[in-house]
């Protein structure tokens, strides 16, 4: 189905809470946002499930440079998926369990702090890949009652679905074999299979349009950090041995998303390199505006790399900057507002360098 480039509207009755809300337009150009994954991406579903602190990041100073108050979002402003909504011209796309008091035919956000690619990471604590795909089909049958099954197949075609995963598998993993990291092909395997499932789960509802964030340099970040001089290595430096599980698991994104587009007619993919901004921050803050890129805002210990970032974790002690604006990271495992706005940037028209094979302004105006 071509995309539609007029500027047609197509306005409907939106019923919520049994009241009928003033008539909603939907451009038909535009196309919607859905996201699935992690921390770097959960706008506050975890406020609505029964957690614990250490995956939520529900109280100040979270959120405290945009939003004003605490949204869930593990950062100190808006995250990557709030940027691109702006540059798409959408409004902020809501966490799934806002939807009953919101609109959701831009989208809809599913992401979870703390979740991983395999249903027992977080377990009991998080909303797993697969839950995260068994809610977006309720959005689906949801979509089809209020718009028509003929509509909403032209939004979920049309929709661009973009997902940051795979952190949490490999950091459970370092935890489980702290003395003598491990990370086996078997371990991969399973974690991309349940991808590859829940990639397929979205195609067969409709989706067409993915965009996945590989992972960063996982060995980089604060809290492994402190890790590492837990085990001995005074520095501080970056744990090796988690950035190669970080670049085993970016070798194999683009074969499966490879295969994944033989297999599926119409099937298209992008791939943003996180590992490579994230790395060239580090190693060259002042080139991006920053002025630290090795510790924390907010936390404490060594590089505030303990995560306890608002004192609501099993830590309650930490320190928090004077200036958020020059740090790269906010606590010790998520990145600042400004950050995420730089890479949300470069996501939407970076070079192949960076985004390949198509940048995110092209991925939404791309037909199908």
């Amino acid at each position: 189905m071509a995309l539609v480039s007029s500027l047609f509207h197509l306005c409907i009755f939106v019923l919520v809470a049994h009241f009928a809300t003033p008539i909603v337009c939907i451009r038909s150009h535009e196309a919607a946002l859905f996201v699935f994954g992690d921390s770097v991406f959960d706008p506050g579903n975890n406020n609505y499930i029964n957690t614990t602190a250490s995956f939520q990041a529900n109280y100040l100073p979270y959120g405290e440079s945009f939003f004003k108050y605490p949204t869930g979002r593990a950062s100190n402003g808006r995250l990557i998926p709030d940027f691109i909504a702006e540059y798409a011209n959408l409004p902020l796309i809501p966490p799934y369990f806002e939807i009953g008091k919101k609109h959701f035919v831009h989208g809809v956000n599913f992401a979870s702090g703390g979740s991983g690619c395999l249903t027992e990471i977080g377990r009991g604590f998080v909303i797993d890949l697969k839950t995260q795909l068994k809610y977006f089909k309720n959005v689906a049958e949801l979509l089809k009652k209020k718009v028509g099954k003929t509509e909403s197949k032209r939004i979920l075609s049309n929709a661009v679905y973009i997902f940051s995963t795979g952190s949490n598998d490999l950091f459970a993993n370092l935890m489980a074999n702290s003395t003598s990291p491990n990370f086996d092909r078997e371990y991969l395997q399973i974690i991309m299979g349940n991808l590859t499932s829940v990639l397929k789960g979205i195609y067969k509802e409709g989706g067409r349009k993915f965009v996945m964030l590989n992972l960063g340099p996982l060995g980089c970040v604060p809290s492994i950090r402190v890790l590492n001089i837990q085990k001995g290595v005074t520095n501080g430096s970056c744990m090796e041995a988690a950035t190669n599980m970080a670049k085993m698991f970016n070798s194999a994104l683009p074969k499966m998303l490879k295969q994944l587009e033989k297999q599926l007619p119409g099937f298209k993919y992008t791939i943003f390199n996180t590992f490579k901004v994230l790395l060239e921050n580090i190693d060259n803050p002042t080139k991006y505006g920053f002025k630290i890129s090795k510790t924390a805002c907010c936390g404490t210990g060594p590089f505030r790399g303990i995560f306890s970032c608002g004192g609501k974790r099993q830590v309650k002690e930490y320190e928090l900057c004077k200036n958020v604006k020059d740090y790269l990271f906010f606590d010790s495992v998520h990145p600042t507002a400004r950050a995420y706005q730089q890479s949300a940037e470069l996501l939407w028209n970076g070079t192949r360098e960076v985004v390949a094979p198509y940048n995110l302004k092209s991925m939404f105006e791309l037909s199908t």
